[in-house]
């Protein structure tokens, strides 16, 4: 075997010594290289992972709040529609409300103009028998050449007003 290592070019002592410095190397390296890098890769490593829970979390609390979003929006929609249907029963109530009033107040001059025609008619009817009946007395009392008395001129008028009103 030292003649096969030979041929290769292997010197013992040299490859012992680059064995023991390789060594050496290795675990200085390991103790303050390879613990700080793996030690720093590993807190990445975590916080990478810590990023990404937090960002499903504001992944759910997005959709959550889109939701009641959507709910408010809805709920919202429903309220202004109902409030808009109130608005306008409100508004028929009311103009029917204030046509009714209009009709009574309508009735209510009718009322009052028919009112003062009857009262004006019977007013213009006693005046036309008053007339009449004074022309009657005076048609009478030239035609029979007499005066009349007070209760004659009364007599006179009672039958002139029956005969008008019938």
């Amino acid at each position: 075997m030292g003649n096969v290592a030979q041929q290769f070019g292997v010197y013992w002592p040299n490859l012992i010594a680059q064995l023991i410095l390789f060594a050496i190397v290795y675990f200085v390296l390991k103790r303050f290289a390879f613990k700080p890098i793996i030690a720093m890769l590993e807190e990445r490593r975590r916080r990478i992972e810590e990023g990404q829970l937090n960002a499903e979390k504001i992944k759910k609390q997005l959709a959550e709040a889109q939701t009641r979003y959507e709910e408010i929006l809805a709920k919202a929609n429903a309220d202004s529609q109902k409030l808009l249907e109130e608005v306008r029963a409100s508004g028929d109530r009311l103009a029917e409300q204030k046509r009714q009033e209009a009709i009574a107040a309508a009735e209510q001059i009718t009322l009052k103009a028919q009112e003062a025609i009857a009262l004006e008619r019977d007013k213009s009817m006693a005046e036309m028998k008053r007339e009449l009946g004074r022309l009657v007395v005076d048609a009478t009392t030239r035609v029979t050449g007499k005066v009349l008395s007070p209760a004659d001129h009364e007599k006179i008028n009672e039958e002139t007003a029956r005969q008008i009103a019938a």
